[in-house]
């Protein structure tokens, strides 16, 4: 159950992140250089990797792992509102 949970969590992590890149905000100008490599798909993989860390650890009987990719999930989600909603 919990893999699913995080799966489900990591979806929503990819879309908001991938929102956020394809909105052209002023703000993704001032972020450092490796965020644009790979045509911005950099930050993407990192995205993939915590996810994939995440689960891996959960497997394992972590549960505080899922917590935290909760907690970071949230975090991104709050973060990509305030940037798509011009609020920042």
């Amino acid at each position: 159950m919990g893999l699913i949970l995080l799966f489900m969590l990591g979806i929503g992590n990819f879309a908001a992140h991938q929102a956020v890149v394809q909105s052209r905000h002023p703000l993704l100008g001032q972020v450092p250089f490796f965020f644009h490599l790979l045509g911005g798909r950099f930050s993407l993989i990192v995205e993939f990797l915590m996810l994939l860390g995440a689960m891996l650890m959960v497997s394992q009987g972590s549960w505080g792992w899922a917590l935290f990719y909760g907690a970071y999930t949230a975090v991104n989600v709050v973060a990509a509102w305030l940037i798509l909603s011009r609020r920042v």
